[in-house]
């Protein structure tokens, strides 16, 4: 039995100048990462120690193991508290949110419903930290991780109509045009998550890159499960939301917006 370990960069089967394989980030145990990231690219980045200890006080607490099966929302959000009358996790409405970066627009939306609860995937590990120390920080309980590739979880984790809403907030845009097609926005994506909301339940996406927002518009208003909730209400912004209240304003946008970038909110609903 051949004990080394090929992600040793010391080991036999590594020599000096062979290109190493990639190391994914130390997690807890029982959290687990795919072969391969289809929704996202892996970003650099150093897990700080105050992320690291988030990830060993809390992390068994709000970080979810992805499963080849649907999750129990009951189980999962059983110590989560909110609203009179809400606090039932059989009626408390559950959002997913893609790709929530350092997890700081997150932590202002669950801070701000606390009657809802709020499913979240991630697959980069200094983010996954920043937003369990934000949830350390901020008492939050409403809040559960799953470190794995989101279109997999929505696949086997997710039943049909389990969802009152979905967040994808400001994803890679992809600028290059030959590479527009590693947008995380595409048909097929929609199609799976338009079936798993409730009746009524929305998509939010946001974004700041011109060229995507047209293709979320385009994208949403093509799939025939979802309607656009702007264009009768706000015929004056061609099929575009205003920022709801809840979306809150990051540094990043603050800035852009200083610059004179502009941001577009597309929100459909499940009919």
């Amino acid at each position: 039995m051949n004990d080394t370990n090929p992600t040793d960069p010391t080991s036999p089967d590594n020599p000096p100048g062979a290109r190493q394989p990639r190391i994914r980030g130390s997690m807890p145990e029982g959290v687990a990462y795919p072969k391969e990231i289809k929704s996202f690219v892996r970003r650099a980045g150093r897990t700080t120690t105050g992320q690291a200890k988030a990830f060993e006080d809390i992390g068994p607490q709000f970080l979810l193991p992805y499963q080849a099966g649907a999750i129990d929302f009951v189980a999962s959000y059983a110590d989560a508290t909110g609203a009179t009358g809400q606090n039932d996790p059989k009626l408390r409405p559950v959002i997913l949110e893609i790709g929530f970066g350092m997890g700081e627009a997150t932590a202002h939306i669950a801070a701000l419903m606390p009657e809802k609860n709020f499913l979240c995937c991630e697959v980069h590990q200094p983010g996954v930290g920043a937003l369990l120390k934000r949830i350390g920080e901020q008492g939050l309980r409403n809040i559960r991780i799953v470190a794995h590739d989101a279109v997999e979880v929505i696949d086997n984790m997710l039943p049909l109509q389990s969802l009152d809403g979905v967040h994808i907030f400001f994803p890679d845009p992809w600028h290059k045009k030959k590479h527009n097609k590693r947008r995380l926005i595409q048909s097929a994506l929609i199609a799976k998550l338009a079936a798993r909301l409730k009746i009524g339940g929305y998509i939010h996406c946001a974004t700041d890159w011109q060229p995507y927002a047209e293709q979320i518009l385009e994208v949403l208003s093509n799939e025939p499960l979802l309607k656009n909730t702007a264009t009768q209400a706000h015929p004056e912004l061609a099929g575009y939301a205003p920022k709801p209240h809840y979306r809150p304003l990051t540094k990043f946008e603050n800035r852009g917006i200083k610059l004179g970038h502009g941001v577009w909110d597309v929100v459909f609903e499940r009919i």
